[in-house]
């Protein structure tokens, strides 16, 4: 077995993680990863995989050929390719290295999947994994290859019903788009308006497409929003939405750019409020999809104070330890240093953020975001019965409706 007698999930990591590096000045910085991974080992982690590069016929099953033509050449020779969203004043500057490197975020992801797949492993994480904005053809939002979407194909072609939840401050476009026609695969996206932030879609009208309506779900919520109205958003729709389409297999994108101290986002979400989140997603995992369940590390841009601690409080709810109340000494002593070289502010002592951290929300955007989040749902709970195609255990959702 891939997992220790103990239930330890796979993470996956390796000096390939780093090589992932859009230049020293880009928010995306694998900086995250030296005292991330470290605490992970702190906390106990030794399951690790290495992310291998993905042979370009794994990256074809999503992405145009000539796409990844187009990546493999400005790898070699680093150079604008606009057409291609790749381009030194854009989110994606070209790197040498850069196919290899995002073959191997993609691969990192496709080798979680395929262990889950076999039976070696039930849960996986991936913290350098989650890049949900890369589409068919055109890189975005510091994503090459849609590493996620990839493995939610892998578990497709093996027969499963994939619920993907996409925690992430920023709209998971390029999955839904990837997805937009399958009915076996149900997105769900909480994240700040696209009228406030990037990429600017992910509103309550984008549903799904003729084939599959119903299957993309969206909760754009206000800027300000803080942990109570997020919390009751997450609470209201993941088991919802998951009771009504039965999936077998759950993958998650866990960004934490959703944090009051994220330098690119509006939200105020704290820590505590990742930790209950995460534990919503393992009981859906186990309610409905035996416990088969691959997290992805996706935003986060407080690569000291924020990063490090939710990816602990991801692995250890998939490896269904409790979170401590505070943060190993050891862990601190040995990265106060670096980050306050690079501009952070003292480390937390605790997992847990004080509630003070998220300011409170501005009058009426816990209730105007309650309706969105109700809209959302009976845009798909409440559409017609699909004439028999899924059994009666599938349709049965809120009212008895299939999640179509």
């Amino acid at each position: 077995m891939s997992e220790t007698d103990d239930g330890q999930p796979l993470v996956v990591f390796g000096d390939r993680s780093l090589a992932y590096d859009f230049g020293p000045d880009h928010p995306l910085t694998p900086l995250r990863f030296g005292p991330g991974i470290d605490l992970l080992r702190e906390l106990g982690a030794i399951q690790f995989i290495e992310p291998e590069p993905a042979a370009d016929a794994a990256l074809t099953r999503l992405h145009d050929p000539a796409y990844v033509a187009a990546v493999r050449t400005v790898s070699r020779d680093p150079g604008p390719a606009p057409e291609y969203g790749i381009s030194p004043w854009g989110d994606n500057p070209a790197f040498a290295g850069m196919h290899e490197a995002a073959a191997a975020v993609a691969g990192g992801s496709l080798n979680a999947m395929a262990r889950i797949l076999d039976g070696t492993a039930t849960r996986a994480f991936h913290p350098g994994g989650g890049l949900h904005h890369a589409m068919r053809a055109r890189a975005s939002g510091f994503c090459v290859y849609n590493d996620v979407a990839l493995a939610i194909a892998l578990a497709r072609d093996a027969g499963h019903r994939v619920l993907y939840v996409d925690i992430d401050v920023h709209h998971g476009d390029g999955v839904q788009a990837l997805f937009w026609d399958d009915a076996e695969v149900l997105t769900i996206s909480i994240h700040e308006t696209g009228d406030a932030l990037f990429p600017g879609t992910g509103s309550l009208d984008e549903t799904g497409g003729s084939g599959a309506p119903g299957r993309a779900v969206n909760v754009p919520l206000e800027p300000g929003t803080g942990d109570a109205s997020w919390l009751a958003t997450v609470r209201a729709v993941v088991p919802a939405l998951a009771d009504a389409f039965r999936p077998t297999i759950l993958v998650s994108q866990q960004g934490c750019d959703t944090h009051a101290w994220d330098p690119l986002a509006h939200l105020r979400v704290t820590t505590a409020a990742h930790a209950e989140a995460a534990r919503l997603i393992a009981d859906v995992s186990a309610t409905y999809a035996g416990g088969r369940w691959f997290a992805t590390g996706g935003g986060g841009y407080d690569a000291f104070r924020v990063v490090p601690r939710t990816w602990a409080i991801i692995w250890l709810t998939l490896a269904g330890r409790p979170i401590p109340d505070e943060v190993p000494g050891a862990w601190r002593a040995r990265w106060e240093e670096a980050a306050r070289r690079n501009g952070a502010d003292p480390l937390p002592e605790r997992f847990a953020d004080d509630p003070s951290v998220a300011a409170p929300e501005r009058p009426g955007t816990a209730e105007r975001n309650a309706r969105t989040a109700e809209q959302a749902l009976r845009a798909v709970l409440d559409l017609p019965d699909d004439g028999g195609r899924h059994s009666d255990r599938d349709r049965a959702g809120r009212g008895g409706r299939p999640a179509r």
